[in-house]
């Protein structure tokens, strides 16, 4: 007889949808954005799609916290567990909290974000998460022919900022050359009161013989205080010689820009 095993898909707001087999669910958008006052609510919307072909999902809404680690991987926690969590300001309609999706079904939720009259922290922007769970788990078949149950989360990422949370800034603190590896370590900060998205860009020029070379483009994201480690590969048709290294952090306009440079040895 073949073992039967649960399986709990977890997508965190990095693609609007999440399928297996025939059950699938699809929540955009991926990421909230609320800027308020104290004391002040904003409602924003967000749809949830039952994208299975035949089953119908019975839905529950949760919240929860998250960070990033320094390589700006997610770190999911429980509800107000971390310092920058927002998770207590949310609601739903009552009846938002638990719902059924007939196949190919859709429904709008409205999130709303409430400041407390007072906050306990000096923090300019906070997060939490906001999951939309399944929980009738449903009868499948893995790709080694075992019977599996699969049930499915998704998360949506929350934002909240204060009107004064203005200041974006980012700092490189070092950038050096990882021989083993052969990558480019790129070290920076959020010093600023805000989130700030952006990309690294950077070239390659040998010094010997003035070739340029471009680099891939990496989008990141921050929170404040977020120190960040990026590794960044180096082209695997790089020939040896001397280079300069110029990496670009561009997260704004031409006044948001951050760059760095690092001469190396490529043997």
């Amino acid at each position: 007889m073949k073992k039967l095993h649960f399986i709990i898909l977890c997508l965190i707001c990095s693609l609007y949808s999440l399928t297996y087999a025939q059950t699938g669910i699809s929540v955009s958008p991926p990421r909230l954005y609320f800027e308020s006052g104290l004391e002040n609510s904003g409602t924003q919307k967000i749809t949830v799609t039952n994208v299975s072909a035949k089953n119908s999902l019975d839905l529950a809404i949760s919240l929860g916290d998250w960070e990033y680690n320094d390589k700006g991987e997610n770190l999911m926690s429980a509800a107000g567990s971390l310092p920058v969590s927002c998770a207590g300001w949310i609601s739903v309609k009552k009846e938002d909290n638990y719902f059924t999706l007939a196949p190919g079904q859709r429904k709008d939720i409205d999130v709303t974000v409430t400041v407390p009259n007072t906050l306990s922290d000096q923090l300019g922007a906070h997060t939490a998460v906001l999951y939309v769970s399944q929980m009738n788990p449903i009868d499948d078949v893995d790709n080694k022919g075992a019977n599996i149950k699969v049930s499915i989360r998704s998360g949506i990422k929350i934002f909240h900022k204060l009107p004064s949370a203005n200041t974006k800034k980012i700092e490189i603190k070092n950038l050096t050359f990882e021989k083993s590896a052969k990558t480019l370590n790129l070290f920076f900060e959020n010093q600023g009161n805000v989130w700030v998205d952006g990309k690294v860009s950077g070239d390659l020029v040998n010094t010997q013989t003035g070739k340029k070379i471009s680099l891939d483009q990496i989008i990141f994201y921050t929170m404040p205080g977020n120190k960040r480690e990026m590794d960044i590969p180096l082209p695997a048709s790089l020939e040896k010689g001397k280079y300069t290294a110029s990496v670009l952090i561009d997260y704004g306009d031409s006044n948001n820009l951050e760059v760095g440079e690092l001469k190396f040895t490529y043997e």
